[in-house]
Order: structure tokens, then sequence, then C-alpha cells
């Protein structure tokens, strides 16, 4: 079983939409015994909340159950998980100082993004509904391609 980590700031916003896409075509590849996800957040603010509304709405609006209670990324998770995926740059360095080390599976999500190779996803909290949906867009198709490594990488 493959464990994969989506990681961001508050465990709200990005990361949980990023975890319920990526069970979503889990499922819909018929991979959901090889694979399962979780979502963290590099900092404590909303620790046991429910994602933010506006996640959640761009999710069912694309038909995809998301159900996640924010929790914060620890050490130990880099070795728990196989594939870490932070959503942008100054996550991936926070994730990279609390493990002390750069764990082997860790990668910024859009190192998959065929638009935007290594860009960040942009934090669409203090924006207004559109930021979400970009944000959707980018991970939607990111996903895809993290998808697509993890299947020829392990032969699923």
């Amino acid at each position: 079983m493959l464990n994969i980590l989506f990681v961001c700031l508050g465990n709200i916003c990005r990361s949980p939409l990023a975890e319920a896409i990526f069970n979503q075509k889990v499922k819909e590849r018929g991979l959901n015994q090889s694979i399962k996800a979780d979502s963290a957040g590099t900092a404590s603010y909303h620790i046991g909340e429910d994602p933010d509304s506006r996640s959640i709405q761009v999710a069912v609006k694309h038909g995809v159950p998301i159900a996640h209670k924010g929790r914060q990324y620890h050490f130990k998770d880099a070795a728990t998980f196989d594939y870490i995926l932070a959503m942008d740059a100054s996550n991936h360095r926070d994730i990279i100082h609390a493990t002390s080390d750069r764990p082997e599976g860790l990668f910024l999500m859009r190192d998959f993004d065929p638009d935007g190779q290594g860009g960040d996803v942009p934090d669409p909290y203090y924006g207004g509904e559109d930021g979400f949906e970009k944000v959707f867009q980018i991970l939607d198709r990111s996903i895809d391609a993290f998808l697509d490594f993890l299947v020829e990488k392990h032969h699923l």
C-alpha cells in the first residue's frame, strides 16, 4: 500500500482538496486497494476543523466527495508516507526543516503539473471563489500526472 500525504499551511483549503481529488481519481482508476491518501498542514491553525466552505463548494461542484478534519504535519509523517506533496515552496521548506532532512518522496505538487511544472499552488484563502476554482484545476491536472507517475513507477 502506497501512502500519500498532501501538505499546505493550514490544512483547510489546498491539501484537503488535493486529498479529495486524489481519492476520487484513485477510486475511478480502481487503485483504492493499492494507494491511500491523507493531508496535513505545517501550521496548527485549524487542527480538527472541516475544510474551508469554498473548498467544499468547489469539490461538490465537480462531483468530488470531501471529508477531512485538519491536522498538523508531524516529523514522523516522513517515515509513514511514501510520498509527500507540498503545495508550495514555503511548505516544502517547512517539511524539510521539521524532518531535519529532505524525505526521499518529497515533491512540490506542481512538479507534476503539465501546465506549470515546479510552481506553487496558490493559496486561495484570502481570495474569492474563483481562486478555489483555479486551485481545483491545478490540482486536478497535477494529480492526474502524479497518478500516472505512481502507476508507472510502482507497476500498479
